[in-house]
């Protein structure tokens, strides 16, 4: 009787034990305890860094130290230093101690080796929250990281004083430092959640885009991960002093002369009153775009459109695109005088031509027209050329599309097609009305797309529209609007001219 009441005991423990979560695992740094969340265990706040606090504000990250006992990742940490939105009923809290990432796993071993799925958040360079899961994607047996980083003038400001005390003699970059430090500590410690430190993909959209474009051609980065997903983003555009509406990334030594002018707004006589200064004034006084990615020679270390020609870059299987009216969030009426001197500034003796490409009219109004320059000289040309040279000088999958589908879903709705992250609300399921039958569908379609690239490097599979490997002037880009068909690239002549627009820059 005592055998077979052991027997029976033994075969009721069997399901907890096979369905038993990773809640309790151990990382560089010590234990780690997470909780269970809908099925899957979610460390919500896991500390990659110490805080860049005091004399670390301005510094590269620094690994975390080891804790003493367990540490309970079962709160989100605060968001980074960053304007808030007087709008805003709740909004999150902030602070700079903000580097952290989130691991969120199906896995119920260590030796389950699942793909890893790494989120870099958008907001321009200065706002946002690398806080929330994807639960969509890890119940298809996909590990889920996010991270965050350093945002605004705390990460992305250059300074005279910044680069003196640096011993490259450079300074700025600081965000993309924090997303390599993560990205080291995901490859280091991910397999105790069950991931497979060999098949990571990292995404982002807009801002967190381009940081995905920077980190495939940051020698930093080399074996970090496998695949690449840019929504919205391509660090592409020749190198000056000036950023010129979105026509230029600048240098570091250039960039120190926005960071001078900020210290003298601030009313700051010395980098060591600058670390004085209370996070929230300096975060409450950074404009949208004033702080950006630079040229340091370290972390990006030259223009990128040359490096692709090279070959020197980190050769990753590729799925990047734009939408095809992301510009009308950024845009606004204003008269046809004005738009044009606004154009002869940026674009000197190339105006002409992009005028005539652009034309207003009475139905074509300035803000359609500085919506679609916005769109093809930011964002649609970026992965355009992105594609064209790793196609080129790659070994690996490069996978080009355009959505272009409207939707009541839209977070901005556009009169004329998908705004500037709509795609995100297809493929991440973070829809705020019911989908209609089309919607439904290509949902479906696109959420499959990116999962099977996160497994494979690929995005087909059985059911699925098939979507070609990307080749210059071919029917190979996948136009996703009221379902799928493979086109050649949309918008081609103005994608020419902004071609041979930064070309010229260049020389």
């Amino acid at each position: 009787m005592k055998k077979l009441l052991s027997l029976l005991l033994t075969i009721s423990l069997i399901p907890a034990i096979t369905n038993a979560q990773i809640l309790k695992t151990k990382v560089a740094q010590g234990e780690i305890e997470g909780e269970l969340h809908n099925g899957f265990a979610l460390y919500k706040a896991i500390p990659y860094a110490e805080p860049p606090v005091g004399n670390l504000r301005w510094k590269p990250p620094v690994d975390k130290a080891p804790w003493q006992g367990v540490y309970k990742a079962k709160d989100w940490a605060n968001r980074p230093p960053q304007p808030i939105d007087e709008n805003d009923p709740n909004p999150m809290p902030c602070s700079e101690d903000c580097l952290y990432l989130s691991v969120e796993t199906p896995a119920k071993s260590a030796d389950d080796k699942l793909p890893v799925f790494v989120m870099i958040h958008g907001g321009g360079f200065l706002n946002g929250t690398y806080a929330g899961t994807m639960d969509s994607f890890v119940k298809e047996g996909i590990v889920y990281v996010s991270i965050e980083y350093r945002l605004g003038a705390f990460g992305f400001m250059s300074l005279p004083a910044l680069s003196n005390e640096s011993t490259r003699g450079t300074s700025g970059n600081y965000g993309l430092m924090d997303q390599i430090k993560a990205l080291q500590w995901v490859h280091d410690n991910i397999s105790n959640f069950g991931g497979d430190p060999e098949n990571v993909t990292i995404a982002g959209q807009s801002a967190g885009g381009i940081s995905v474009s920077v980190l495939c051609a940051s020698p930093l980065c080399k074996g970090l991960f496998k695949n690449a997903i840019s929504e919205s983003g391509g660090s592409f555009w020749p190198v000056a002093n000036k950023r010129g509406g979105n026509t230029a990334i600048c240098t570091a030594k250039s960039a120190e002369k926005i960071g001078l002018e900020f210290q003298k707004s601030l009313k700051a006589k010395s980098l060591k009153a600058l670390r004085r200064l209370p996070f929230k004034k300096i975060a409450d006084s950074t404009q949208l775009e004033e702080f950006w990615p630079v040229v340091d020679g370290y972390v990006i270390t030259d223009d990128q459109y040359k490096l692709y020609e090279k070959g020197d870059y980190n050769d990753v299987n590729i799925l990047i695109g734009s939408n095809s009216d992301e510009g009308w969030i950024m845009s606004f009426d204003i008269d046809k005088g004005t738009f044009e001197q606004n154009i002869r500034m940026h674009y000197g003796s190339y105006s002409d031509k992009l005028l005539k490409l652009y034309p207003i009219s009475k139905s074509y109004t300035t803000k359609c027209a500085m919506a679609d320059v916005f769109r093809d000289g930011s964002f649609a040309w970026g992965t355009w050329a992105w594609a064209n040279l790793q196609s080129k000088t790659g070994k690996s999958n490069v996978y080009l599309y355009y959505f272009d589908q409207k939707s009541d879903n839209s977070f901005i709705k556009s009169p004329r097609g998908a705004n500037h992250g709509d795609e995100m609300v297809f493929i991440y399921g973070w829809n705020i009305a019911p989908f209609n039958d089309i919607e439904t569908k290509m949902s479906n379609i696109m959420k499959q797309y990116w999962i099977n690239f996160i497994k494979t490097g690929n995005p087909n599979g059985d059911g699925l529209p098939h979507w070609s490997k990307y080749q210059k002037d071919t029917e190979t880009v996948m136009i996703m609007h009221n379902g799928f068909h493979l086109s050649k690239v949309p918008n081609q002549e103005q994608l020419n001219f902004f071609e041979e627009f930064f070309k010229s820059k260049r020389q």
